[in-house]
């Protein structure tokens, strides 16, 4: 199993991981959910105003978040080819949101940035957090992926899911 990551930064905005790390990641999560098809996902980091229209159209939330998921493919789709790579999605990040609410959480830049990615990939697989169990699962999920990669040590358990807690607000 390998992803291909198409890691976009067109305004060169400031983002603590490289392309090799987001790609890492990635693949980590690929490894945990047992994903063993070629996989395609796009990352792209953009503003806050860029997000806040991605989030407006996408999810009808008229603010800035830090992260949007786009699910294109899944991949056990039955209409893929045996071989064929699956096209997962898009990730969008944005960078100044995200480094604020580090700041708010506790945790550095980077490990906020890996925790969303991961939570962005969980997403294109098919995982949510719409009510307090799937929340709790996918919370599960994120700390044991989380665990298993190199980071600042900085994140801890997972205790409320972003997403939530800015839904909740």
């Amino acid at each position: 199993m390998t992803v291909s990551c198409d890691f976009s930064n067109e305004e060169g905005l400031l983002f603590p991981l490289s392309d090799t790390q987001v790609a890492e990641l990635a693949d980590a999560v690929l490894a945990h959910e047992g994903v063993d098809r070629e996989c395609y996902v796009s990352v792209s980091v953009v503003s806050d105003a860029e997000i806040a229209e991605t989030n407006l159209e996408w999810r009808g939330v008229d603010a800035p978040t830090d992260v949007v998921s786009l699910e294109c493919e899944r991949p056990n789709d039955p209409d893929l080819a045996p071989g064929e790579p699956c096209e997962l999605g898009d990730i969008v990040l944005a960078p100044a949101y995200i480094e604020a609410q580090a700041r708010r959480f506790g945790t550095t830049f980077a490990d906020e940035c890996r925790l969303l990615i991961v939570h962005g990939v969980l997403h294109l697989l098919g995982h949510d957090h719409l009510d307090d169990a799937s929340a709790e699962a996918m919370e599960d999920l994120e700390d044991l992926i989380l665990s298993a990669v190199p980071n600042d040590g900085t994140l801890g358990h997972v205790v409320i899911t972003r997403h939530r807690t800015e839904d909740e607000a």
